[in-house]
């Protein structure tokens, strides 16, 4: 692991802020880093409101995406709500229906299986629309690049209205709406919205026609902050605040749906962390295992009793995609070994049954071991399947970019993408990503790397200290929660191997005269046991652990050595 500070701000602005807001200069100094240098801007941050929400109209097209959906409930059409089968496609189509149902009733649901059309648009989708009569579709999550699809439609008399966060191609498709706030043509103040995040802008702008505030549609915040915290966009700017109050509808009045996913849950309040790894995986793993019907059925389901039967079957279907998630990526890191890859600078694996579900996630398991560019492979039909995960700092779409001369069809983000190839495409997409890559990525960053914000002693852990660092939440992307280093601690001598493969560490620290000792818990870093015989330094975040009813500070050990 490589341990870097960040670098330090300047003085004088360090020194300004923590005499402003009246806190320790560390602490400035970590708001200073995340561009916060004014107390305005503390305040703003520290203090989300929904009066910073943006006007929705300032996106490009939302004058004729309302146009054309006025348009259609005047003359009684049929509508469409089509979305991607993920967390952030699910959320946006239930976000969008659930609101339009309020005003109109001739609404229906999409979405695309993930096994026999693939991901975003399809022909069967737009096929369905024009059987069952439906003459308008409102695509989210999905569609920037849908050129030759949206030109289908309005060959049938369907038109288009899409709502996506993806990066576009040089080609806008024909559709009578595109809102995408990455459009290079599109002067919305914040460009890192989901696809529910822009599917909410549609809604708010539906909204304000109506006579409705911004608090009329907090109910729908929690659907948006979990989509935020699924897609892992920057929880930085609008993003904060949708987060911010979509976790309190989250933890008071969260709708049918995802009150029955979290209802057995203990704990009193939940967390960005948690929405990403409770309730986040279950919605996907319906699209993953069988359909991403199943996850827009929970999410709008408003009789609990019902929420709870569509929750039972998806947490069935999360438990198949865990085993998944196993066996294919035992089998994936065979592959590496056998085939002597071990040292390459990206990773392509592939075998026809690996279930097109959870190649994702497998691809960031190995980028996890491997740490490099990752693409996973499956049989898709006559073509190949693939996602890819990226390692920080390298752009993987962008490395794809080079590789078109092989690929039929991508898309994605700097970190995680998709793309389809023809099998006789394979080996020669392979050779060229490795080559793309290894003349492009630096090799530091092959390196796994841990970003500390602050070296800190021990004794600059008070009450006040470790409160504001819990203000600083929703941790995300651009906000990520403070990582610390301390030098020359000891473990009182009680420090032990925990789990039942003894794979976490759990040690009792102190540093220098001072005899106060924390609670540190390392996940995954139970072979460093001997290190722990001396003095040593640790990197670290903190966070609150409740035992007994007693509440405590807790270290979270990133690394030690």
């Amino acid at each position: 692991m490589r341990w870097t500070v960040k670098p330090k701000p300047p003085k004088e602005k360090v020194k300004k802020l923590a005499k402003e807001l009246q806190i320790e200069e560390t602490l400035a100094s970590i708001l200073c880093q995340r561009n916060i240098e004014t107390f305005e801007e503390a305040k703003k941050f520290f203090r989300p409101s929904l009066d910073d929400i943006h006007d929705p109209f300032l996106m490009k097209d939302m004058d004729k995406a309302l146009e054309r959906i006025e348009k259609a409930i005047e003359n009684n059409e049929n509508i469409l709500i089509y979305g991607d089968y993920d967390v952030d496609g699910t959320t946006a189509v239930s976000l969008v229906s659930a609101y339009l149902k309020t005003i109109y009733s001739n609404i229906a649901t999409y979405i695309p299986d993930r096994y026999h059309e693939g991901y975003g648009i399809s022909y069967a989708g737009i096929d369905f629309a024009n059987d069952n009569d439906f003459s308008l579709i409102i695509a989210l999550d999905c569609g920037i690049k849908a050129i030759e699809k949206v030109a289908y439609a309005t060959e049938r008399n369907i038109d288009f209205i899409i709502c996506d966060h993806h990066k576009p191609g040089a080609e806008i498709p024909k559709a009578v709406a595109v809102l995408n706030p990455k459009r290079v043509d599109c002067k919305y103040p914040f460009d890192e919205l989901c696809g529910c995040g822009v599917g909410f802008k549609l809604i708010q702008a539906l909204g304000t026609n109506r006579g409705q505030t911004i608090t009329d549609f907090i109910p729908y915040l929690d659907l948006v902050a979990t989509a935020i915290a699924a897609d892992i966009v920057p929880i930085t700017g609008e993003n904060r605040i949708l987060a911010h109050f979509g976790l309190q509808v989250i933890n008071s009045h969260p709708r049918n749906g995802i009150k029955a996913l979290i209802h057995q849950i203990k704990k009193k309040e939940l967390t960005i962390t948690d929405v990403v790894f409770i309730i986040a995986p279950r919605i996907n793993a319906a699209g993953r295992i069988k359909h991403g019907n199943y996850a827009v059925e929970l999410l709008t389901e408003m009789d609990f009793d019902s929420a709870v039967e569509f929750a039972k079957a998806i947490e069935v279907f999360n438990a198949d995609r865990k085993e998944l998630d196993k066996k294919i990526t035992a089998e994936a890191l065979n592959q590496i070994i056998e085939n002597e890859e071990e040292n390459r600078f990206s990773t392509v694996v592939y075998q026809e049954d690996w279930h097109k579900g959870v190649i994702g996630i497998v691809a960031s398991r190995l980028t996890e071991t491997y740490y490099r560019p990752t693409l996973v492979f499956t049989k898709s039909g006559d073509k190949l399947a693939a996602s890819a995960r990226s390692v920080k700092d390298f752009d993987v779409y962008e490395a794809l970019e080079e590789c078109t001369e092989y690929i039929e069809q991508f898309g994605g983000h700097k970190y995680a993408a998709g793309l389809t190839l023809l099998p006789e495409n394979y080996e020669n997409f392979k050779q060229k990503f490795e080559e793309v890559v290894s003349k492009t990525i630096d090799k530091e960053l092959l390196i796994p790397e841990i970003l500390m914000d602050a070296e800190i002693d021990f004794s600059e852990i008070s009450p006040k200290f470790f409160r504001i660092i819990q203000q600083m939440a929703p941790f995300g992307p651009q906000n990520m929660k403070p990582v610390f280093k301390t030098t020359g601690v000891r473990d009182n001598g009680y420090g032990k191997q925990v789990g039942s493969d003894c794979t976490h560490l759990k040690l009792n620290l102190f540093q220098g005269d001072n005899q106060k000792t924390y609670n540190a818990i390392g996940f995954g870093l139970g072979n460093k046991i001997e290190l722990v015989e001396d003095e040593f330094d640790i990197v670290y975040s903190l966070e609150e652990n409740e035992w007994n009813g007693f509440t405590s500070v807790q270290l979270v050990l990133r690394d030690l050595r």
